[in-house]
């Protein structure tokens, strides 16, 4: 797996590459934006500086202006995040020099977390994010499934791939240096060190808090909670955090990617909904390292079913990300308690509401959250599916359907 895969994303990056002064790519560690960017510096000919080295740390510190001072093509500043006032001196050279393309930067925290960086270069730059790698990308194939949905053409006499190995791809995850890992201790190991790095060395940069050695703790009870209603309070007791402190610890998890909630969805719709978040983590693979479940122990650990929803989430997510106007994700549930795994929201207000089930079979109890999402949104509904453990698309019922897992890595849709 050490090959060159084609990101979904490349496209959208060559794009705002030649409309736009500064490209900010950014997403976890070990997502790939290293590699991607470089890709683009060897294609525009251009520099690549990357910030994790020392030397060049400590001259973009010292000297910012000087640092990307005489640059002519594509310069590439790889970790930028690691010297915050480069961002000022790249506006500066940007509003003496609008042309297109002249920097691509690379972070590793999000910068919509950081607002006095991303206020500084406020419409001179455009942010994109990438993820671990797709099931689809990994197969080398375009993604097609989140279009057929909002189209709602979804093939009934198609047969996507089969899910014999679901297990061994959520357990894999989706960071290339884990997949290219073979053995699963290897795999365990790479994850182990992976959250080390992060929680010790990046949170700590980003943060003025000494003692973090709650956090790796906080990560495995995140993993084993993946695809719940964020409840503060219990989350606290379980941690043995104060709540202040664990808002703290939240946000600088969300400010590297390894903690991603997904909000509620609550359009205008005259009824109650519930407001608060889900807590996923980034990766499945991460949430299985994390609470110590392998492939031969998935499917009979308590929390599989939010292990498999953060699976589902996150090859979703990567597919919105791959769009040119990306849909948005929430989730749904009504004060009664009626849900929906996963509705995406496209700038139209258009929306696609998707759960997931392990079962290999289904019926019609399955699509009552679907069914009241269908009721509430009305005309702006274009598509509900069920992702289940099964080889089969049917309908049930109009703009319903059952979809095999295995759609989110089958080049069918």
């Amino acid at each position: 797996m050490r090959d060159y895969h084609q990101r979904w994303l490349e496209s959208r990056l060559q794009d705002a590459l030649e409309d736009t002064p500064v490209v900010l790519l950014n997403g976890a560690r070990q997502t790939g934006k290293s590699t991607l960017a470089q890709t683009c510096a060897d294609a525009a000919r251009g520099s690549y500086l990357t910030l994790d080295d020392p030397t060049l740390l400590a001259a973009a510190s010292a000297d910012p202006v000087s640092f990307i001072e005489h640059s002519e093509k594509l310069v590439v500043i790889d970790e930028v995040q690691r010297a915050p006032e480069l961002f000022l001196a790249i506006k500066r050279n940007v509003d003496r020099n609008r042309k297109s393309g002249r920097f691509l930067l690379t972070g590793s925290a999000d910068i919509f977390m950081l607002p006095q960086l991303s206020d500084s270069l406020a419409g001179r730059m455009e942010v994109l994010t990438l993820h671990p790698m797709a099931q689809g990308e990994v197969e080398n194939f375009q993604p097609g499934l989140i279009p057929a949905l909002f189209a709602n053409r979804l093939a009934t006499d198609a047969r996507p791939n089969g899910n014999a190995n679901l297990a061994a791809r959520l357990v894999s995850g989706g960071f290339p240096e884990a997949l290219s890992r073979s053995r699963a201790d290897r795999r365990q190991a790479w994850f182990d060190a992976y959250v080390t790095t992060i929680t010790q060395r990046d949170v700590r940069e980003l943060s003025n808090i000494n003692d973090l050695t709650a956090l790796p703790r906080l990560l495995k009870l995140l993993a084993v909670r993946s695809g719940a209603l964020l409840n503060v309070a219990e989350l606290s007791r379980a941690a043995g955090i104060a709540q202040a402190t664990l808002h703290r610890y939240l946000t600088l998890l969300e400010t590297t990617f390894l903690f991603q909630p997904l909000p509620a969805w609550h359009a205008n719709l005259g009824k109650r909904l519930i407001k608060a978040p889900k807590t996923y983590l980034l990766d499945s693979g991460l949430a299985c390292a994390l609470s110590g479940v392998d492939t031969a122990t998935l499917a009979s650990v308590p929390h599989y079913g939010g292990l498999l929803e953060t699976f589902v989430l996150g090859e979703l997510r990567r597919q919105c990300a791959a769009q040119t106007s990306p849909p948005k994700l929430f989730h749904y549930r009504s004060a009664g308690g009626v849900e929906v795994d996963f509705v995406l929201e496209d700038m139209a207000g258009r929306c696609v509401g998707i759960e997931v089930k392990a079962t290999k079979s289904l019926g019609e109890k399955h699509f009552s959250g679907l069914r009241d999402l269908q009721e509430a949104s009305g005309k702006k509904f274009c598509c509900g599916i069920v992702l289940y453990g099964g080889s089969e698309i049917a309908a049930f019922g109009h703009q319903l359907y059952a979809v095999p897992l295995s759609v989110l890595w089958s080049a069918e849709s």
